[in-house]
């Protein structure tokens, strides 16, 4: 990740040979002449008076790989992308703070985003126009990419001097009532199929989380059935890898039978996260059994040097989900009528199948067949694979470092709380130089750029591990004095790089907690840790906010604040819990403290 231009760099022709992202390198045989961000490039751009399209995606998505091999492989567009624009590839995971305020930009102009994301800008960075794919040729009441190029070009020529710079606010949602929470959740709930709406399905794991926690206070019924219907649907259909483990990155309809094929690293620790926890509050043993398919298919797929690499392809050789799907014949090949019989009595098989001709396996029941699924397995790993994103991200792998140490201490395996510690601290290892936390690690490229979520997902996990590992304090406080240069004037932002503006972080915590909520809990917890009062008690809008209001539930005292000379078993205490040292035992809990009910 390069901050500057090099002056000797030929910007006709595509320069991002030059880059560490996967992403960017996939673009690199384009005819469009691509470069990468920097300061540099910027000041280059107002210099000559020159338009920019800035074009932003990651290495796993599919519509991304679609327009590199369409309208950015097509010679006329690309030839009128290259005398007319400065053409910049910005990778999100690395850069996530222009992609938030593109995307910003692109909600407000059409009220929802997604990638790729192709932003046109004046040279003084004032976003013109926003799209996500467009064809290569016109078509099915689509413009060309390129018919959309020339349209803005000669808006930008015709009011250039006129067009206003697009200044990203704050969006903190509003304040709610902790009593309206629930309420306002069960009208997002799908009672038929589980989850949150009725279109496509993502895994609304910070919801989960809020609800399993919030049941640990009070067995209300509706949050029960919420969790569970979700929960048993996420695991037995489409979402699921039932062969391997690990999820997908969502499903694309209600019903959770088709999958988005891509794996995303994060994806896959808040489900962790979410089933460990699920597993002790519900009392579900297949919530354990999915939780420890999760760890195996973190460890085959993802674990790379002792870190784990962020997200598997959903394409193979541009055909989604190839590597998983089964023609009804093949399987008949594969399986002698005995194991074919019993694999259809535990998973809908059908001729032609479920996706295109295909069969994408979705079980019937729980009915345990492990032979004939590693038989399967075996097949599946000999077929070509999806490719792999095989960057490191800091907040990624702090966030994997909590998911291990929940599920360590959530299902009674010491161990996997010991794999996450270590994550932890190997991440400082790597990332933190005293002064700044880096942000993405591949061939030995370091990016050294900070941001608000890397810091505040690896200072949650060292608190983490402060509960009963004082040694990491001052490393702990390191990283919580860093966090906090990322609160300005009292508002959180995500990064002020010198090459980009400042960006406000994000509230909304799907698919994953927010920086800022992220922070506030940590911070919550640090709090009750050293002594301290928590500095925030308000609830916030249910379903954006999830997981920011477990942290607000820390702070209104529904977690156990469990003072005690040595350390408890986790297995024996509320779930919703913090250990603190202290001479005395005892249990504090909504404003009340007792030595009684501890062992």
């Amino acid at each position: 990740m390069k901050n500057e231009l090099n002056r000797d760099l030929d910007l006709c022709r595509n320069n991002l040979d030059y880059s560490s992202s996967p992403y960017l390198l996939q673009h690199v045989s384009n005819p469009v002449w691509w470069q990468e961000w920097s300061e540099d490039l910027v000041r280059h751009a107002a210099t000559v008076r020159k338009p920019l399209l800035v074009s932003v995606g990651y290495a796993t998505c599919h519509w991304c790989h679609v327009m590199a091999s369409g309208a950015f492989s097509d010679i006329a567009t690309s030839n009128f992308l290259n005398e007319h624009f400065i053409c910049i590839k910005v990778d999100r995971e690395q850069r996530p703070d222009i992609d938030q305020y593109m995307m910003d930009f692109i909600n407000k102009q059409n009220g929802s985003g997604g990638w790729p994301l192709n932003v046109f800008l004046t040279y003084s960075l004032n976003p013109v126009f926003a799209l996500t794919y467009a064809p290569v040729a016109d078509g099915n009441s689509m413009y060309s990419f390129l018919a959309i190029a020339q349209k803005v070009l000669s808006f930008i020529e015709e009011h250039g001097n006129n067009i206003p710079a697009f200044l990203a606010v704050e969006n903190k949602p509003s304040v709610a009532r902790e009593e309206s929470l629930v309420k306002t959740l069960l009208s997002y709930f799908d009672g038929i199929n589980g989850g949150f709406g009725n279109g496509q399905k993502f895994p609304g794991h910070s919801t989960l989380l809020y609800l399993l926690y919030s049941l640990s206070v009070n067995d209300n019924p509706s949050v029960r059935t919420m969790c569970i219907t979700t929960l048993d649907s996420m695991r037995l259909r489409g979402l699921n890898d039932h062969l391997q483990g690990g999820i997908f990155r969502y499903c694309v309809d209600s019903e959770w039978t088709i999958p988005h094929f891509e794996k995303m690293l994060y994806d896959q620790a808040m489900a962790l996260w979410t089933y460990s926890l699920a597993f002790r509050v519900l009392g579900n043993d297949e919530y354990r059994t999915m939780a420890k398919n999760l760890i195996r298919c973190l460890d085959e797929c993802f674990e790379q040097n002792g870190f784990y690499i962020s997200a598997h392809d959903a394409d193979t050789d541009h055909e989604e989900g190839a590597t998983y799907l089964w023609g009804y014949d093949e399987l008949k090949n594969v399986l002698d009528p005995l194991e074919m019989k019993t694999l259809s009595e535990s998973y809908h098989i059908g001729n032609p199948g479920n996706f295109e001709g295909k069969n994408h396996l979705i079980k019937r029941n729980d009915l345990q067949l492990r032979e004939i699924e590693e038989k399967l397995l075996m097949i599946r790993n000999r077929r070509k694979q999806p490719s792999r994103d095989d960057k490191i991200l800091c907040w990624t792998n702090a966030l994997f470092s909590i998911a291990l140490i929940q599920a360590g201490r959530l299902l009674n395996e010491p161990l996997l709380e010991k794999k996450g510690e270590s994550l932890a601290v190997s991440l400082v290892n790597l990332f933190w130089d005293g002064n700044t936390l880096g942000h993405s690690y591949r061939n030995g490229i370091l990016q050294r750029q900070g941001f608000l979520t890397d810091a505040s997902y690896l200072y949650a996990a060292l608190g983490m591990i402060y509960e009963h590992d004082a040694s990491i304090e001052k490393k702990m406080k390191e990283i919580e004095s860093y966090l906090g240069s990322f609160k300005v004037d009292r508002k959180w932002i995500e990064s002020d790089a010198v090459d980009f503006q400042p960006v406000f972080g994000s509230w909304f915590d799907h698919p994953v907690p927010s920086g800022i909520s992220m922070a506030e809990f940590g911070l919550a917890r640090i709090a009750l840790l050293t002594g301290m009062e928590p500095g925030f008690r308000e609830y916030l809008l249910p379903f954006q906010s999830d997981f920011y209001n477990i942290g607000a539930m820390i702070c209104n005292g529904l977690f156990h604040v469990i003072t005690t000379p040595e350390p408890i078993p986790w297995s024996n205490i509320p779930v919703n819990s913090i250990q603190v040292r202290g001479a005395n035992l005892q249990d504090c809990f909504m404003g009340s403290c007792t030595f009684n009910g501890l062992s």
